[in-house]
């Protein structure tokens, strides 16, 4: 077994991160969980050479040590190459950045929000069924109190996702 390794996770609550310790087994079991969340104690147990007890233990340890937070659906690529997508860069207004990050939260066709360094603060991936309702995000991402400006990029093709 490989040395473990330490995670900086903020539980939202307190100002300080809390370290979260992973070895290798938690990483590979991750791993498995980021390309299958539905994938069975069994059969993640199977792959990884561990008993099915083992593996349900190590994963209520990480849900209950709060480095899994949740499970998320991945549409399939068909689905998703029908979708318009964009990258929307943000700049924020000074001290606005809790209004503004609770509005876009608001939005349904945002699907991640990130905060970036550089010339923005904040980087939005949007995405909408056709260019008309893409259109419309990024119009209501703009019009967001406390959003300056946005710049976007719309996305011709994935190379590949994880």
């Amino acid at each position: 077994m490989d040395k473990p390794t330490k995670s900086r996770v903020f539980d939202g609550v307190s100002p300080r991160p809390l370290i979260i310790m992973l070895d290798a087994v938690d990483r590979a079991l991750l791993a498995l969980l980021r390309e299958n969340a539905r994938i069975g104690h069994a059969e993640a147990a199977r792959r990884l050479g561990l008993s099915r007890t083992t593996v349900q233990a190590r994963v209520e340890s990480l849900e209950r040590r709060g480095v899994i937070v949740g499970y998320t659906v991945r549409l399939a690529e068909e689905v998703g190459r029908r979708l318009v997508r964009a990258h929307v860069t943000v700049v924020i207004a000074p001290k606005s950045s809790g209004a503004v990050v609770a509005a876009l939260q608001r939005i349904p066709e945002i699907t991640a929000l990130h905060s970036v360094a550089g010339p923005f603060d904040l980087l939005a991936v949007v995405e909408a069924p056709d260019v008309p309702s893409l259109d419309a995000a990024i119009d209501r991402i703009g019009a967001a109190d406390g959003v300056e400006r946005t710049q976007s990029s719309i996305i011709l093709s994935t190379k590949f996702e994880r």
